[in-house]
This record gives structure tokens, sequence and C-alpha cells, in this order.
């Protein structure tokens, strides 16, 4: 692919270009062999419960001495064509109000693998089990709820595909979960709300599977079994759970979740006197139906969640920071689905923070979310900001539909807008907006996905070139996986509720900042061997990555090739190394030293890297990593270490240390830059933790201490005290200081 002519100078031929390698590349992945499991449909009976289940984990109730049970699993990893090493048995029920769920999982001895106490946390690290449901039983959304061998709850919403972004972890719910040890086995017990969850009331069918963490033995299990190349959570491949009577509909379902807050601020830089403060608020939860949801904010506070982890940023651009806030995380998938990962229409993040990440206040906002059919899902948002120093009142607005079509695939549609206010009047000429069309092609078997959009901004005053375009085809097979994307962003796409990044040009000469739009292909290609008799290899992969970027004219501003090697061993440590050569067109002048800004050239280097993470099963664990090389027309070297000693369960002691060194020739300069993170995480029970975060970084000239202490008082109610400190790193003067001590409590109504 990278052996394209750079002289393409229209986007026509561009067109013709894409149009024929998406034609081809089916025909050419098609033509692989590729040994693929024989797709079995489980079933599993569920029946109401004939006496009271006291979640206890002890599983003496008559009720699961009679359900049918959920048994013959099948290994996901290491290797998905062996019957599971270890028995697990799984059986489900319910009443009025919950959904019940026991599992036995014998083992072969009482060494668990439990790296915390805290719900959520490293749950695919641990001895563990986990449900998953698909009530609408039509593979585009769904529900996984986990417990740890130490009764550590992990709860998650899915979306319909196998990849990351298809999984939210953060988002949390009210539901109950025990679990008992014994010699030869242990046993969870949970109780799910019907209240908790979305289903379309009448539905007899619901898609299940159940999976099961042997983490000491470094093995993954599951119900329904899913081939190797995809991952734990793929709704394609779940079985069927049939129900004696089709759950009725939970009515009346509403969650207030009011919090009260006080802080105290002292700005070390500007006022002298400490500012104090009190404040606050309140969310609410309501079912409008069993699969359609309406959240509701009034000032809401974030001061709970963890600040943000400092990167050292060798690129030309921005970096993409991910959401943490909870009330935007919530169903999250339907906004987030229209974009490509580095052109988002839509980042909630932009939401009551500033460029600077500086908090905005927000009034109010309300979402509504779900399914208006079983074939129609529907999101709606709407946030209002406070006016600040710094900017006007604004007014965020999300609008997006997903039409499920064929069996697994969706048409998308979305209408997003900002407005700003002045003096409550709207300003005519301070808006921004977007509209979008996606249609996302995914298989049953989910081996072939194709996707294709487009979307439109409107400014003032800013007419035409105003277009973002994608495409993409891949391919997932066990041995072979490849990827073809053609993105294209003109010089006018905006995104005033979204991200986009390489579009923002800094010219350090001028020090202005210069739009360019681009033409992006990625065509990344591996292959994956899973060896049958060796004594330490999982498996081995071979990745060759390519990439094109060209500006609207189709001229070179940037080509990368990277071939690298992956190996994973059965003690579940790794190590790959990877060769990249990069040709860079540096249109404007630019500096990572601070010296001289390189001048506008052709530059042409290459970089080697080695990376290696040891034993994640043990109680000390590090990763190391190392690369080297040219870098525009001076060199590059870097390093990294991670660091975790884990006293299991209760403690978590790690470090992460990095290191880049910047070496240009004469005026350009050299440059050392340093990010140094310790982090403490104890967990003295499972309602009580305490996490201490810090993070040197001379990039951005900043020492952070940030500390906060939880208090699990009730189910999803909480004390929190947090501690944050910044300093500047050129002799450690203090910045800014805040504590914080806030509660908030759940009533169920």
């Amino acid at each position: 692919m990278l052996s394209i002519n750079c002289g393409l100078n229209t986007q026509f031929d561009l067109k013709i270009l894409f149009s024929l390698l998406t034609f081809l590349f089916p025909f050419i992945l098609v033509g692989q062999s590729d040994s693929s499991l024989p797709r079995e449909v489980k079933s599993l009976k569920i029946s109401r419960a004939i006496d009271k289940i006291v979640v206890d984990g002890l599983l003496d109730e008559e009720t699961w001495k009679q359900a049918e049970k959920g048994i013959d699993f099948h290994q996901k990893s290491p290797r998905d064509d062996l019957k599971a090493a270890l028995d697990t048995e799984f059986s489900l029920s319910y009443d009025d109000d919950f959904l019940y769920v026991s599992a036995k999982c014998y083992d072969s001895g009482s060494n668990y693998v439990v790296p915390t106490l805290k719900r959520d946390e490293a749950y695919w690290n641990a001895d563990a089990v986990a449900l998953i449901i698909d009530p609408l039983n039509e593979a585009s959304s769904g529900f996984m709820f986990g417990t740890s061998s130490h009764g550590v709850q992990n709860d998650v919403l899915l979306g319909g595909g196998s990849g990351s972004g298809n999984y939210n972890d953060r988002w949390d719910n009210r539901w109950f979960a025990e679990t008992k040890r014994y010699a030869e086995y242990w046993t969870a017990e949970m109780a799910i709300p019907f209240k908790s969850i979305r289903y379309k009331s009448g539905n007899t069918t619901w898609g299940i599977n159940f999976l099961r963490n042997d983490k000491k033995n470094n093995r993954h299990d599951v119900w329904s079994q899913i081939p190797a190349q995809f991952w734990y959570i793929d709704l394609g491949y779940t079985g069927q759970l049939e129900w004696d009577s089709a759950p009725k509909e939970a009515n009346g379902n509403i969650n207030i979740i009011p919090y009260v807050k006080t802080a105290a601020f002292k700005d070390h830089k500007g006022s002298l006197e400490a500012d104090y403060s009190y404040d606050a608020g309140v969310d609410a939860k309501i079912a409008l139906s069993s699969a359609l949801n309406l959240d509701l904010t009034v000032n809401p506070d974030f001061s709970q969640v963890e600040v943000d982890q400092q990167v050292t940023n060798l690129t030309r651009f921005s970096i993409f920071l991910p959401e943490r806030r909870t009330f935007f995380l919530e169903n999250s998938d339907i906004f987030s689905r229209v974009g490509y990962p580095s052109v988002q229409p839509f980042f909630s993040r932009r939401i009551g923070l500033d460029d600077d990440g500086n908090a905005v206040p927000i009034l109010f906002g309300a979402r509504l979310t779900g399914n208006v059919t079983n074939t129609t899902r529907i999101g709606l948002l709407n946030v209002q900001t406070k006016a600040t120093t710094n900017q006007l009142a604004q007014n965020y607005t999300a609008a997006t539909f997903s039409q499920r079509v064929f069996k697994r695939s969706r048409m998308q549609g979305m209408f997003i807008n900002r407005q700003a206010f002045s003096k409550d009047d709207l300003s005519a000429d301070d808006y921004g907006r977007n509209l979008s069309l996606k249609f996302n092609y995914l298989s049953e078997d989910s081996k072939f996905e194709f996707w294709s959009a487009a979307h439109k901004s409107f400014k003032p005053e800013v007419n035409g070139d105003d277009m973002f375009f994608e495409n993409g085809l891949s391919y997932s097979g066990k041995n072979l996986a490849a990827l073809f994307v053609y993105v294209f962003v003109d010089n006018n796409y905006y995104a005033d509720t979204g991200f986009i990044n390489m579009v923002e040009n800094y010219d350090a000469e001028k020090n202005e900042i210069v739009r360019l739009g681009y033409h992006l292909l990625t065509l990344p290609i591996s292959f994956t061997f899973f060896p049958e008799n060796s004594k330490f290899a999982n498996q081995h992969r071979i990745e060759y990555e390519g990439s094109l970027n060209l500006d609207p004219e189709g001229s070179l501003v940037e080509r990368t090739n990277e071939l690298s090697y992956e190996l994973s061993l059965r003690n579940s440590s790794e190590l790959s190394v990877s060769l990249a050569g990069t040709t860079t067109d540096l249109r404007f002048p630019f500096t990572f030293t601070g010296g001289t800004p390189l001048p506008k050239d052709r530059y042409t280097y290459q970089q080697v890297s080695f990376e290696y993470q040891s034993d994640e099963r043990k109680f000390f664990q590090y990763e190391l990593g190392v690369s080297g090389g040219s870098f525009y027309n001076g060199n590059l070297t870097s390093a990294a270490l991670g660091l975790l000693y884990r006293v299991q369960p209760w403690g978590n002691f790690g470090a992460e240390i990095e290191y880049n060194k910047l070496s240009f020739p004469g005026e350009y300069g050299e440059r050392s830059l340093w990010s140094v993170s310790p982090r403490v995480e104890i967990s003295f029970n499972r309602y009580l933790f305490l996490t201490t975060f810090m993070q040197y970084n001379t990039q951005a000239n900043n020492f952070n201490i940030n500390s906060r202490f939880q208090w699990r008082v009730a189910p999803m109610s909480d004390l929190f005290l947090v501690y944050t400190d910044n300093y500047d790193t050129m002799g450690l003067t203090p910045k800014n200081r805040a504590v914080v001590l806030k509660f908030n409590y759940w009533i169920v109504l």
C-alpha cells in the first residue's frame, strides 16, 4: 500500500484507489484458510425460585438443588479447541424483583489470585466468574456481572462487538454478590435487581454466557464457546436462556442520588486567602420502561473522580484523555460509536471542561437512552453549563439513533449542537453543529466488518471544505486478521463537542495554529500462531502496519511502516520487538525541545523498540520498555519501567517511570523528559479504600499528589475525602491545593 506514488494530486484519485481496495479486499481475505470453531448454540432453562434465596454464597437453598445447571465449559485461552481443565457449574433463577445466579467453581487449591478488594478493579487479573446477558437477544447490547473468589464485584455495559469500545466498566449499578471458599472449590451467589437492567417485557429468550477466570493457571473458560480471535464479551456467541415465564416489567424504578460537599482551595500563585465552599446537588435515574432510562442531574460534582494520568507527548498534536465522569459514561457507546478513534464528532469530555482541563460548572443535564423497539435504540443528551470569566454559558445537545438491520448490523445517525448564551439570550454567531450518518455491517460470526460514514460540521462564517468521511473493512480470523481504513478530514471540519486529531498544526515561527485536513490510509495485517506442544509459548504474532497521511491535494504528509513480533508465554508474561520507519514532510516549523524550531523539510527516521511484561500472577511484577533511533534530524532514546508489588488481597504498591532523551543538532537543542508516577492502593475491606497517586512530569512542569479515601457506607453510597496538591517541578514550589469532603447516598423509591 505504501508504494503509492506520493504525486497523487486529486481527491478523485484517492477515491478510485479506495474503491478498488475495498472491492478486492474481501476476496483476498475469504481465500485465506481459517480453522473456525463449529457453532454450537447451548441453552439453559431458568425457573422461578421455589424458596427464598439469601445471597450469602452458601448455595443451600432448594431452588439451587433443583435448578438446571450449566456445565461442559470450553477453554477460551490460551487454546480455544480444548475442554476446560477445571469443572464449573452455574444456575439461574428469579422472583418478582431479582435475577439470581449461583456458581460452583472446582479448583486445584486455595492459592487464588486476588489483586484487590476494590469494586470494578482488576477483574481479568483475578480468579473470578461472570455472567453475560443479552436481554434483547439481538447481539447489539448487554450486561456483564462478575465477582472474584473474594466477592469483589464488577459490572459492565456491553456493546455488540468484540473491541474495547464495546466494554464500559465505568458503569455502576446496584446489585449484590457473596462468595465462599472451600478446600476443593469456591462458590458465588449474585442477586441482580430487574430494575438495574434493561429488557423488553414478554421476551422469553435471552442471550447468555458464563465466564470463568482460572488466573493462577493463566486459563480462561467459557460456557458458550468463543473463537480465540474474539474477546470474551462478544455477544455474537452467546447461548440461549429459556425462561419458564417472561419476567414482568420492572415498574416504579426511580433512584435518587443526592450529594453534599464541602471544600477548601488555596491558589498559591493568586489569592493569599484560602477559598471555602459548600455545595449540594442531585442525580436521578428513572426507568420510563424496562428498556428506556432517563438520567437527570442538577449541579453535578465530579471531585471524587481520579485525576488524569499525565503522559509525555512526543507528537506534534494534542492527545486523547478518556472520560472518567460517571454521568457521561452510562450508555455512552451509542454516542461514541459514530466517529473514528482519532476523529470523534461527540466527545463528552468537552462538556464541563475547558481546553486546559479546568472544570466549568454544569448547572443541569438530562440523558435519555435505551430501546424504543427491539431493533431501535435512541440517545438524547442535553447539558447546560454556567458562564465563567473565560467563556459564555454553553448548551450542549446530542441526539442519536441506532437502527439494527440484518442480524447484527446497524444504521446510526447523530445531530450535535453547541450553542453559546449571553445574558440568557442565544449568541447567533457562536455555535458549532455536527451531523453524522453511519452504516456498520457486522457478520453473524463477527469475522467481517465494514463501515462507511459521512459527517458534516456547521460553523458561522465557514462555508465549504467542512466534511469528514470514514470507510473501513476488517477481517478477524483465528490466524489472519486484517484491517483497511480510509479517513478524509477536510480543512474546515470542526467538532466543538468532539475530538479531532492532526488537523490543527502549530507553527512555532509564527506562533499560530494552521488547520490542514488530511487523507489517512492504514493497513494493519497480523498472523497469529498457536503452538500445540510448546511448554512455554501460548502464541506468536507477527504484525505489519502501514499508514499513509496525505494533505487534501494528495501530497505526502507522513508515511510509516512498522513490523513487530509478539510472544505470549504460558506463565502470562509477554515480550515484543518492533522496527518502524517514518517519513514526515514537516509543513510548519516545530520544536520538541524549546530550542530553535526544526525547519520545514522532509525527514526520514527509524526506531527500534523492545518491551517485556513479567508474570502478572506473581506478587512482584514489572514491565520494561526501551526504544531508540533517529527522530526527524536528531535522535530519540526512551526507556520505561513499571513496578508493582501486591500484598494479596489488600495492597498494591507500584510506580511507573519514563525517560525520554531528545537530541537535535546545534541550535535545535536537547531535552530530557522525566515522568515518575508512584501509586499506593490499600483495601481495608470491600467497603473501605485509600488510594494515593503521585505524578512528577517535567514536560508539564507539574508534580501532583492526589489522595482519595472512600467509605462505601451502603450499596452505591459513598463518603469521599479527597486531597489534591500541585507543585512546579522546578524547585517544587506550590501551585494550588484542595481538600474535598463529599457524601452521596443512593435512595431507591
